[in-house]
């Protein structure tokens, strides 16, 4: 991998059902951003985007790791 990055993967799936049917799902997502710079502005782009939530935040071997949980809500037709 190249520093800075972002890794993400699909963590969970709500859905609402009506007459026994699905008809809304909120899928969420957790994205890593993983850089050298603590503050680097990837960081305030990624928390600026509607329906994200910062989770928590760590280092590992002088790179600093941001989780985020990025919502996304949809109908299904």
């Amino acid at each position: 991998m190249h520093y800075p990055c972002i890794v993400y993967r699909r963590d969970n799936a709500n859905t609402e059902f009506a007459d026994d049917r699905p008809y809304h799902v909120t899928k969420r997502y957790l994205v890593t951003f993983i850089s050298q710079d603590p503050d680097s502005i990837v960081w305030d782009k990624i928390a600026a985007l509607p329906l994200c939530l910062h989770n928590r935040g760590y280092a590992v071997g002088n790179l600093n790791h941001d989780v985020f949980n990025l919502y996304f809500e949809g109908a299904i037709t």
